[in-house]
């Protein structure tokens, strides 16, 4: 006897618990025995299960669609992001360094950075910068700057810009060197570390030296400095040094190696060089003038 009062009690709670989709409850208010209509018509049940069934399904399959769309969505491949033009999207292993021979889109897509998983670090490349990304950034993952010496209190002036100069793309320090208020000098400098969370050095110890193409105007020959940052140079300006000179009016090829960079200011005027690098810069520095430098490809180099 006490089977079936269970059974009654599991099928009180359930019709109790279930809410009849509305066009079940359409079908319910059409059965023949919809007056004095008792709760387990067996036909209304039935009704309801299908419809119940039918809407489930189509409510998952919408609900599968929704997520498979937005997953889309944000990975750009509907939407407005699928419109856009990726005919020139930048590889890994398009130029030796690592970046695209023209990284910026005809119609307008300029100054488009990649990620740094897209770059090559400038010590397993030998290449700091090629010219192949868009300015001011480098094909080694960084980027360059203009520094002159108003940072304490000078008067020099200057601008960075990417050209052509001399039939060759570049990037030029324009400016004039004053050494009035202690100051004396302009820079172009670029960090060189593509990953600083894990390391802000480079051990560049594999090479020789540093290699850059470099073209100015001016008088008959031009001075200029390359300084390069280690961890001995924990003073702002500290640094080690080495002085290069070019003729004016053409491109040329400078080499300087390790041995020629001397420590300049605390730190590096007590510890030898080690070529484990944080930033690089070419400098115009120490003496009044006009200066037209482009810096063309950068990098390090090895005697063969």
């Amino acid at each position: 006897t006490l089977l079936p009062i269970l059974l009654l009690s599991c099928n009180t709670v359930f019709v109790d618990a279930f809410q009849l989709p509305s066009s079940a409850k359409a079908r319910q208010r059409g059965c023949q025995k919809s007056i004095n209509h008792p709760n387990d018509c067996q036909q209304c049940r039935t009704n309801a299960l299908q419809e119940s069934s039918e809407e489930g399904d189509n409510g998952t399959s919408t609900k599968k669609e929704n997520n498979a769309m937005a997953f889309l969505r944000n990975k750009g491949r509907i939407g407005g992001a699928a419109n856009m033009d990726f005919a020139d999207a930048m590889g890994l292993d398009e130029s030796p360094s690592g970046g695209t021979k023209t990284s910026y889109h005809e119609n307008g897509f300029q100054n488009v950075r990649k990620a740094k998983s897209s770059y090559i670090s400038c010590t397993t490349s030998g290449i700091i910068d090629d010219i192949s990304e868009p300015f001011p950034f480098t094909s080694s993952g960084n980027q360059w700057d203009g520094i002159t010496d108003r940072v304490v209190g000078g008067v020099s002036n200057g601008s960075l810009t990417r050209e052509t100069i001399g039939e060759k793309p570049a990037n030029v320090l324009r400016g004039n060197v004053s050494m009035k208020n202690g100051g004396g000098f302009i820079q172009i400098v670029t960090p060189l570390s593509l990953d600083p969370t894990v390391d802000v050095f480079v051990d560049a110890s594999e090479y020789d030296g540093v290699e850059l193409e470099v073209y100015c105007e001016g008088g008959d020959e031009e001075n200029f400095n390359v300084h390069l940052r280690t961890p001995a140079c924990v003073r702002k300006f500290s640094s080690y040094r080495a002085t290069f000179g070019i003729k004016t009016g053409k491109w040329e090829t400078v080499r300087l190696s390790w041995d020629e960079f001397a420590g300049y200011g605390s730190g590096p005027d007590v510890t030898p060089f080690v070529p484990s690098l944080r930033r690089l810069a070419v400098v115009a520095i120490g003496e009044a003038k006009d200066v037209v430098l482009a810096v063309g490809q950068v990098g390090f180099y090895n005697v063969i």
